[in-house]
Order: structure tokens, then sequence, then C-alpha cells
């Protein structure tokens, strides 16, 4: 539901306290990415009109130009994107990590035998 896009675009700047022709800049700007029915009308989602609400606190309370705030989501969704790698590979690591984990207990159990007083000594390699 947050992502559907459901507010037209003068319910979508009511909500987000500003005028729909702001809306259509920031549109330009690439600011935001409104879905479009079929006749083309802007719908804006629950996520847009709290990435508008975003914007016009960076703009607004701290003075950022919008030019500035088009880098800090390009580093935004760069940082997502490497959040998403670094988990995929810290998925494969926990596999490899047991894979590995298995094949040396595989390993150990092959190469030690255990002797009647508790000690455990190396099997003796056969000689071809």
């Amino acid at each position: 539901m947050y992502d559907e896009p459901v507010y037209m675009i003068s319910i979508a700047a009511k909500l987000a306290g500003m005028h729909p022709q702001t809306l259509r800049i920031y549109e330009r700007k690439k600011l935001i990415s409104p879905k479009r029915t079929k006749g083309s009308t802007r719908l804006y989602s629950q996520r847009d009109v709290d990435r508008l609400k975003l914007i016009q606190i960076l703009t607004q309370e701290l003075g950022i130009n919008l030019a500035g705030v088009c880098k800090i989501f390009e580093l935004q969704d760069e940082i997502e994107q490497l959040q998403g790698i670094m988990s995929e590979l810290d998925k494969r690591v926990a596999s490899l990590q047991e894979s590995l984990d298995k094949e040396l207990e595989k390993v150990q159990r092959s190469a030690l035998v255990p002797i009647s007083r508790g000690r455990i000594v190396l099997r003796k390699s056969k000689k071809n």
C-alpha cells in the first residue's frame, strides 16, 4: 500500500504542503517519479508524498539546493544497492563457511581414529 500510486497531483501536493506546480518542477528535475495512468494523469504513492516532505525539509529547513538534494538521493540509492550486495555476499560467505565446516569435519573423521585410552592418533595413509 505504501508504494501504491493513489493520489492525484492536487491531493499529493496538499498532503506534502506544496503547490502542485512544485511537484511538476521536482518531476522535471527527476527528484520524484510519479506513476502515470493511460491518460497520463500523475498518481503519487505515500512513498512519493514522504519523499516530497523530505525534499521540503532538506531545502527549507537545511538550506540545501535542489542539485544537492539530487546528489543526496543518488548517494542514498547507491548505499541501498551496496547494502543489498553486502547482504547477498554475507549469505554467500555463510553458505561457503557451512560447506567448508562440513568438509573439514569429513576430513577429520576420516583422518583420525580414537584409541581405547581416549587418545586420538592419525591413521596411517595407504601407500600405492
